[in-house]
């Protein structure tokens, strides 16, 4: 997608005019990104606040339908997603509150708590004992996730939720998904 020769329609609105942040990432990142967004779009609560672009130009204010431009991908590219990289930890320290689409408090609406375990910590501090996360998660990698999100979608029916304070988060791998069809 970066590469000055590539042909494929999104790699040439990108470097062209810009491309939504959401097929970006979804091309980039595969069935879990995918499933990640479906999965959001699906379930947002209305009257949930919506991530839009600041003027501060950080990703984590980026809505999925923003355009991304060749450079603002190159620019993202650059920094390290650990905690120890402020441009990665400081905008999901700054306000978990803007993050209700993902963490899910017991009215809110949700995706996964996927983040560094230091990251995740530091959000179950801040949210107190609001934070939850699908159960159906635990033992499944980035992919099954993806695939279970985007079942879910085309069933109409969202994941359970569980706090974290306390719960497994970690366990044996569940069994293989059924293949759509």
């Amino acid at each position: 997608m970066l590469g000055e020769r590539a042909a494929f329609p999104l790699a040439a609105q990108l470097r062209d005019s810009g491309a939504p942040l959401g097929d970006v990432f979804s091309f980039l990142s595969g069935l879990y990104f995918r499933g990640k967004l479906a999965y959001g779009r699906a379930f947002a609560r209305t009257g949930a606040p919506r991530m839009g672009c600041s003027s501060s130009r950080r990703v984590a204010d980026w809505s999925p339908g923003r355009d991304l431009t060749l450079g603002d991908l190159r620019g993202i590219a650059e920094i390290g997603v650990t905690p120890d990289e402020p441009r990665f930890r400081e905008p999901l320290e700054r306000d978990p509150r803007r993050w209700r689409l993902c963490f899910r408090e017991t009215t809110g609406s949700s995706c996964s708590e996927h983040r560094d375990g230091e990251v995740c910590r530091r959000h179950r501090e801040s949210l107190g004992g609001r934070l939850r996360f699908p159960a159906d998660f635990v033992g499944r990698g980035d992919m099954s996730r993806g695939g279970l999100m985007l079942r879910c979608v085309l069933k109409k029916q969202e994941l359970d939720y569980v706090p974290t304070a306390g719960a497994t988060r970690h366990g044996t791998r569940p069994p293989r998904l059924e293949p759509l069809r």
